[in-house]
């Protein structure tokens, strides 16, 4: 193989990966949130939430939070949901927080086309490494190396610049909180009132904290094995 053909597979390793790191990640938010039975009545149940909120049953307020990720990846038209709260049978979200929610559903669903977008890099990247190595077995055996190498290197950067960040975030959770925010949101629908807004008494900012050390963790599993696993292949590769 020329170093023209090994720069250009060095070069498309590495872009995939930064896409697959994406894709974990998305998944890794994904798998906290959607995929963990009990996780938000156990959170519920931690910071006491009923409490706060007119009086209503753990069941009713399960409920309203199956509904509300519904709406955010897509599968519910709006966010009118109503529940029997305080012995009265209303609307649970404000105008205030509908409108933030759809914020935050665009930026959700705008996450799981990024993951989309990721998987099909990965699947094109596969399909030409694939049909170009059939042409030779040297060339095979090269891709053979080149390949896991290059998504080693590409994971193992992208992976020291997320914990580098992960690292910053969590000398001061509710500043970098708040700046994530201001990044995402070009408005301050987000700025709730715990008098009136129901949504800032059942995600109280230890739940997000605790949302974020969950999803860090998986994500660092799901990056990890998949770095060792290339890591296997690109050893016995070199054999």
């Amino acid at each position: 193989m020329t170093k023209t053909a090994k720069t250009i597979t060095y070069a498309a390793g590495i872009f995939t990966a930064f896409w697959l790191i994406i894709a974990f990640l998305i998944t890794s938010v994904e798998a906290v949130t959607y995929w963990t039975p009990g996780y938000y009545e156990k959170e519920y149940t931690k910071y006491q939430v009923l409490n706060d909120l007119p009086e209503m049953t753990m069941d009713d307020l399960l409920d309203v939070t199956d509904e509300m990720m519904a709406f955010l990846r897509g599968k519910r038209e709006n966010l009118h949901v109503y529940t029997t709260m305080g012995g009265e049978y209303r609307e649970f979200f404000n105008d205030r927080e509908i409108a933030h929610m759809e914020d935050v559903r665009g930026l959700f669903i705008g996450g799981l086309w990024l993951r989309r977008i990721g998987i099909l890099i990965t699947l094109c990247f596969a399909s030409l490494a694939y049909f170009w190595g059939r042409k030779s077995a040297e060339r095979t055996e090269a891709l053979k190396r080149l390949i896991p190498k290059s998504l080693c290197i590409g994971t193992g950067a992208v992976f020291a610049v997320a914990l580098a960040l992960i690292g910053i975030i969590s000398t001061d959770f509710s500043k970098y909180f708040i700046v994530f925010h201001k990044i995402f949101f070009n408005n301050d629908l987000w700025v709730l009132d715990p008098r009136t807004d129901m949504l800032i008494n059942i995600v109280p900012e230890g739940f997000f904290f605790d949302t974020a050390a969950r999803i860090a963790l998986v994500f660092a599993v799901i990056v990890g094995m998949f770095f060792v696993g290339n890591l296997v292949l690109y050893k016995r590769a070199g054999r």
